[in-house]
């Protein structure tokens, strides 16, 4: 896929005010696209990807993205300063708005690689690392990370490394408001166990007014969203929109300003239009179809949707009749069209 040249703007004011985390096996480019159709503002973040894998891998099928999506950031792992660099200007060549270099994955896999959480204990080396990145691109750079680690885990310490990467140019710092275990819980109990302590991100803000401070972790609804950015900059949702999509129905409207309106069968109209460009193009359809099992979560004939889904589209040479059989649980058979993409 050709990709226009990156843009060296600044990011706009408020281009951080929402946001869907990168999550492994979940933000790849077709469900990227999934959010793209129902909000067009909230920022979407890749898959964590390891600098090394762009360096020797397929580079296609890692960064290719469809130009929709945009805003997209490129997140990163790794922990040696050149090879994030070089991994970093690949990224922006790509055409992706923004380097991230996660620095909260607590997975053994990912401490094996000696990058993620483990690396909120050697701060020199990450602001070597995002420094080396920062003259390696003109793009955004910037961190997403823990509070703490183990028993590392107090504000001042989190604050003097925000101190510390800011020394270096960084000036958005995604925080998820809750220490890692590196020992003793799966990643996924790392996301519910450690305590949230929103009160260390708000205080981020006051001591830091300079930085952009964006808050994850535990925010489920656009409500809770919109009563934390009273404090800080921007929210950053997971899980929950990955649970249901149209979580983000109302973004736009709320917290953009933006007046579009979208529906779930508008939406899987437009999906079953992407999903056949996909297929032809030699994509399986369950890459795509396992990503909106969730759409009509809780509407009538939602249960049949993924039921109908979740049997027959993993099949080998499953095409998009599949999609259409589901359609014919939720809603008319008569294409809806989709405005989303109409106007800026």
């Amino acid at each position: 896929m050709n990709h226009p040249s990156p843009h060296t703007r600044p990011p706009k004011p408020g281009a951080y005010v929402l946001s869907v985390a990168p999550m492994l096996d979940r933000t790849d480019r077709h469900f990227r696209y999934l959010v793209r159709l129902i909000t067009r503002q909230t920022r979407l973040y890749t898959e964590m990807v390891v600098d090394q894998s762009i360096l020797l891998g397929n580079r296609p099928r890692l960064l290719d993205f469809n130009p929709q999506e945009h805003p997209v950031a490129l997140q990163l792992a790794g922990s040696l300063p050149h090879r994030l660099a070089a991994a970093a200007q690949i990224g922006e060549e790509w055409g992706y708005d923004e380097i991230n270099l996660n620095l909260g994955c607590p997975s053994e896999r990912v401490q094996g690689g000696g990058f993620g959480a483990c690396l909120m204990l050697e701060p020199d080396r990450v602001v070597e690392c995002m420094a080396a990145i920062r003259q390696a691109v003109r793009i955004p750079v910037t961190a997403k990370h823990r509070l703490g680690v183990d028993e590392v885990e107090s504000y001042p310490y989190v604050a003097r490394f925000v101190e510390k990467l800011a020394g270096v140019g960084i000036e958005v710092f995604i925080v998820h408001a809750r220490k890692a275990h590196l020992k003793g819980l799966s990643p996924a109990e790392n996301r519910t166990i450690p305590p949230l302590r929103y009160e260390w991100v708000y205080r981020l803000k006051q001591d830091f007014p300079q930085l952009t401070i964006v808050l994850n972790g535990g925010v489920r609804t656009l409500d809770e969203a919109q009563g934390h950015l009273a404090h800080v900059d921007g929210v950053m949702l997971g899980r929950a929109v990955y649970d249901d999509p149209f979580v983000l129905e109302q973004a736009d409207q709320k917290l953009f300003g933006l007046a579009h309106a979208t529906t779930r069968l508008a939406v899987a109209w437009a999906m079953l239009s992407y999903a056949k460009a996909q297929i032809e193009l030699g994509t399986p359809l369950w890459a795509i179809a396992r990503h909106m099992l969730n759409m009509f979560k809780g509407q009538p004939g939602g249960r049949s949707w993924r039921r109908v889904l979740s049997e027959r589209a993993p099949r080998p040479g499953a095409g998009i009749e599949v999609l259409q059989a589901a359609l014919e649980q939720v809603g008319p058979q008569t294409p809806v069209s989709l405005s989303t993409f109409a106007s800026d």
